[in-house]
């Protein structure tokens, strides 16, 4: 398969009419969507905006590499597009962007199709090709192009391949690199080209592994890591990293690998590297030599891999147990379809908090945390702590591994043996289990009763602020970190007590940012583009399944309008939520479960409510939109 297999004459895009980055990424995936590569637009630009928020794929030298890996699309496609006067898109060398490869991958790609995308991005390395894609004019021209500059590459890889490997006493300094990017499809390959190419040039032997969506390749072995003087690992991604203990390895994100392959091979031949020390949470860095997580962000990233773990006993649990419900007052409580509901639903949500506390255990100290984890989440369940008890439980078991991982760093080589499979499950469970026995259960025992008797004895005006506040929540940062703590609290809730009215404030605050979209593009058609009003079908949809990112590419387009009037709809709708004494037993689901809720009705009165008001507000902040000045503007 060659690359004009999947970039095809008629996705080009020449040139585009988009002078925005969102807008970019919009008129792209339109495109996408209307050649049948893409099925779902909405959940494939999520998954397009999702990679941007790791980190622009404007990769600097005027190119931007937008690619997602999802299940909207149906086969895999790049769509090429050229701008005659640059965008801004947050490149990393802060220049403009006038070339655009927008890659589409299914969640099933197979190696043949990974394979070519990542020698297209290869091929992108190439400043001849690419001052001569900047001239092109035509989708024939580009054609020619990519075939010659492939026909030029395998040239080179078959004269690379008939060249010997150096031997290990060769006077050339040699080191070894790891490459890894979030999704594993441009960036990674990028990175290994130019450190092989910058090596090759400053008389530099090197090994680059790369860690992508086809897995493993050009794996480092134990000889080629011992012979090194240094290690790069361009990472953007976990990778397995403590095979590198007692190295020096200089630690940066993946498009430091692009765009600063000289200066990191310079750091590791001289050796300006940090040892790794491999049995710690990460690498004894000298100061300032790489950025480090801030403690919010890591702290953030333990807890949504707990809560994302979780979710599927949540959601599964809760649903198939909210149906019991109903069968249970068709039929009463010992029939067997109650039972038989009841019990797989209460069998899954057994393992909500051990899951959660487990997760975020294995977030923080990797799989040593697993264990003190889910069995200090167990003895949270078991002592009544609850859901508070169980997010205390992951966390303590994650930084005890990291005390026990460092207390047995320096054990003689002969009983290294015996850490992961005897030291670090014994003491860490122990150090867990007295710590949840003594001190943590007990405590959070007695702040969960506490908490449940204040909500159970809350008025009604508390009730509705509360529900306001988590309502407008869940529409702040749609996913983001606001809006995950209102989910939280509100699960926390539903599974310490079945108590069903504060899910109901955030399912109704979640439902409505996509859909007061959908209903403002419909109301408003002049204050919306072509592709936004396209786009306002399938965000009705996805917020009647409460799935609130489908507002995100609007949000990120204008943020201060649409999480502003969002805000304002969905704690509306929060507040009357409760106001309205309504409850839904189940976690997720949206308009899908809410016939299994208490007052139903009135649930849905209050979604329209506050739907209604938000896309109104929109509509009313949003200034027409004249389409034919895009066109002029390029």
């Amino acid at each position: 398969m060659k690359i004009k297999d999947i970039m095809l004459k008629e996705l080009m895009i020449l040139p585009l009419e988009a002078t925005t980055k969102q807008g970019v990424i919009e008129e792209m995936t339109a495109r996408l969507y209307q050649e049948g590569v893409i099925d779902d637009l909405d959940l494939f630009r999520d998954g397009i905006n999702l990679r941007e928020s790791q980190a622009s794929t404007g990769i600097g030298d005027g190119i931007a590499m937008p690619h997602a890996k999802n299940m909207a699309v149906k086969r895999p496609a790049v769509v090429f597009a050229t701008s005659e006067n640059g965008v801004d898109y947050d490149s990393l060398d802060g220049q403009p962007a006038y070339l655009f490869f927008m890659i589409a991958a299914p969640d099933n790609a197979n190696d043949v199709h990974l394979q070519v995308l990542a020698s297209l991005s290869r091929l992108l390395l190439n400043p001849s090709l690419i001052d001569s894609l900047k001239k092109a004019t035509t989708a024939e021209e580009v054609e020619a192009l990519f075939e010659a500059a492939e026909r030029e590459k395998d040239l080179e890889e078959q004269a690379e391949a008939a060249t010997p490997e150096p031997e290990e006493a060769t006077e050339r300094p040699f080191i070894v690199a790891v490459t890894a990017c979030p999704t594993g499809i441009a960036h990674t390959y990028m990175a290994e080209d130019a450190l092989k190419r910058k090596a090759a040039e400053m008389g530099v032997d090197i090994k680059v592994e790369t860690n992508g969506s086809d897995g493993t390749k050009n794996r480092l072995t134990a000889s080629d890591i011992d012979r090194a003087v240094a290690v790069i690992a361009a990472v953007g991604k976990k990778v397995e990293m403590n095979r590198f203990d007692g190295k020096r390895v200089l630690e940066r994100p993946v498009a430091d690998g692009i765009n600063k392959a000289e200066e990191l091979i310079n750091k590791a031949v001289k050796q300006e590297a940090p040892i790794y020390h491999g049995d710690s949470s990460t690498a004894n860095a000298d100061e300032g030599e790489y950025e480090k997580a801030s403690g919010f962000s890591s702290l953030y990233k333990d807890l949504m891999n707990g809560i994302s773990h979780m979710l599927p006993f949540v959601v599964g649990g809760g649903i198939i147990m909210a149906i019991s419900f109903l069968f249970e007052n068709w039929f009463g409580n010992e029939s067997a379809l109650f039972l038989s509901f009841n019990q797989t639903g209460n069998a899954a949500f057994n393992f909500l908090i051990p899951i959660l506390a487990g997760y975020i255990a294995y977030s923080i100290a990797d799989r040593p945390g697993l264990l003190p984890g889910m069995a200090g989440g167990f003895m949270a369940v078991q002592s009544n702590a609850g859901f508070l008890g169980g997010l205390i439980a992951g966390f303590l078991a994650g930084y005890v591994m990291i005390g026990v991982k460092r207390l047995f760093n320096n054990l003689p080589k002969s009983v290294a043996g015996l850490k992961t499979i005897l030291l670090f499950p014994v003491v860490g469970l122990l150090v867990t289990g007295l710590a949840m026995y003594f001190i943590v259960g007990p405590i959070f025992s007695t702040i969960n009763n506490a908490m449940i008797d204040f909500l159970a004895g809350l008025g009604t005006g508390n009730t509705v602020l509360l529900g306001a506040l988590l309502g407008g929540m869940m529409a702040i940062d749609m996913g983001g970190p606001f809006n995950k703590a209102a989910y939280a609290f509100s699960i926390g809730i539903f599974t310490d007590t079945g108590d069903g009215r504060w899910m109901a404030a955030v399912m109704a605050g979640g439902m409505i940012p996509p859909i007061a979209i959908a209903i403002a593009t419909f109301l408003f058609k002049n204050k919306f583009n072509s592709v936004e009003r396209q786009s306002g079908v399938s965000n009705l949809v996805m917020g009647l399944s409460f799935i609130t990112e489908g507002a995100i590419p609007f949000a990120a387009a204008d943020p201060l309008r649409v999480i502003g009037s969002s805000i304002v709809g969905s704690a509306i709708a929060g507040g009357l939520t409760q106001f309205w004494n309504t409850s839904i037993p189940a976690p997720h689901g949206g308009i899908f479960v809410i016939g299994l809720g208490e007052n139903r009705m009135l649930f849905l009165l209050a979604l329209a409510i506050g739907s209604i008001i938000a896309a109104l507000l929109l509509g009313a902040l949003r200034k027409p939109v004249v389409e034919e000045q895009v066109n002029l503007e390029v």
